[in-house]
């Protein structure tokens, strides 16, 4: 989810993207997406943050309706793997606080100087997004493993 990928190599897998327009991505909104095959694995690098948050109207809860999407969009024991920078959005930062978007596995990744370190969710949930340099602090990496067999 996200045409971040191609952006660095070729890729050969579906992209999904509501907005960039490129050869081979599927233009629709996420909450929307029913696709024809259920996936193994879905990636989402640092676009999730943006469902809901940087669309007018805002859409408050849209983000989370979006995972929830793409948890049907799983083959039984499928993965989700995801990137979210702390700070960018305040509504997803509340939903990852309460635990509503829950993953089955959650790393924390802190940026102190120019290395990334892991951290403690407590230790750094209320760090700030760097606006000015378009840059994260604090980085979740996200999975979710799909139960059904």
């Amino acid at each position: 989810m996200g045409n971040v990928l191609s952006h660095y190599f070729r890729i050969f897998h579906d992209v999904l993207d509501k907005y960039e327009v490129a050869e081979g991505v599927i233009n629709q909104d996420v909450v929307d997406f029913k696709p024809t095959q259920k996936y193994d694995l879905i990636v989402s690098i640092s676009t999730l943050e943006h469902v809901g948050w940087d669309e007018e109207p805002k859409e408050p809860g849209k983000v989370l309706k979006a995972f929830e999407n793409l948890k049907q969009c799983l083959n039984p024991g499928g993965k989700i793997i995801v990137t979210l920078p702390l700070g960018y959005n305040p509504e997803l930062d509340e939903l990852l606080k309460e635990r509503r978007m829950k993953f089955t596995k959650l790393y924390v990744l802190k940026k102190e100087g120019n290395r990334w370190r892991e951290v403690t969710w407590n230790r750094c949930h209320n760090e700030e997004y760097d606006f000015k340099r378009r840059s994260a602090k604090v980085v979740i990496i996200g999975m979710y493993c799909d139960q059904r067999s």
